[in-house]
């Protein structure tokens, strides 16, 4: 079993433009690639977990997201980041839905457990609103980090990550 790094998206790998399905106003918040970089290097899954209430609102389409998904994961492993489709986890239902993927729901986080075999004991969560954390602690991830939206992670706030 492995740990994994579980990332928030908007707020934390990019920044936060409101429901952001558009490749044009994608943009990556400095230093996250090295962040992600270093813990994979460090023996951890980076899994990136998503609440996108902007499908279930109507704001965007599946497509839309899987579009931005796949420029994003191209611009990753470009970086030198080893990650597929399969590590990204996503909940496109609004909250009034009630469903058990969206955060602060632990499904997505228990749904990478599963399919990747991961120590929850061992993982972290690095989110940027208190539903991420939720999510983690009501997951069993051992470590969590609320970082400020669209600000870069220091070294320091993760402990030896």
């Amino acid at each position: 079993m492995r740990p994994a790094l579980f990332l928030d998206r908007d707020g934390v790998i990019n920044f936060d433009r409101g429901y952001l399905y558009r490749i044009e106003d994608f943009a990556f918040i400095p230093g996250i690639l090295e962040r992600i970089l270093e813990a994979q290097r460090r023996g951890y899954l980076p899994v990136i977990v998503t609440n996108q209430s902007g499908i279930g609102r109507g704001y965007y389409r599946r497509e839309d997201f899987e579009a931005l998904t796949a420029w994003m994961l191209e611009r990753m492993g470009e970086a030198g980041i080893e990650i597929e489709r399969s590590q990204v986890f996503y909940c496109p239902h609004t909250p009034e839905e009630g469903c058990r993927c969206r955060k602060p729901e632990p499904g997505m986080l228990l749904e990478a457990a599963k399919r990747f075999d991961l120590d929850l004991s061992r993982s972290w969560m690095i989110g940027d609103k208190a539903s991420d954390i939720q999510a983690a602690k009501a997951a069993g991830v051992g470590h969590t980090l609320q970082v400020v939206t669209d600000q870069p992670i220091e070294a320091k706030e993760l402990h030896g990550l």
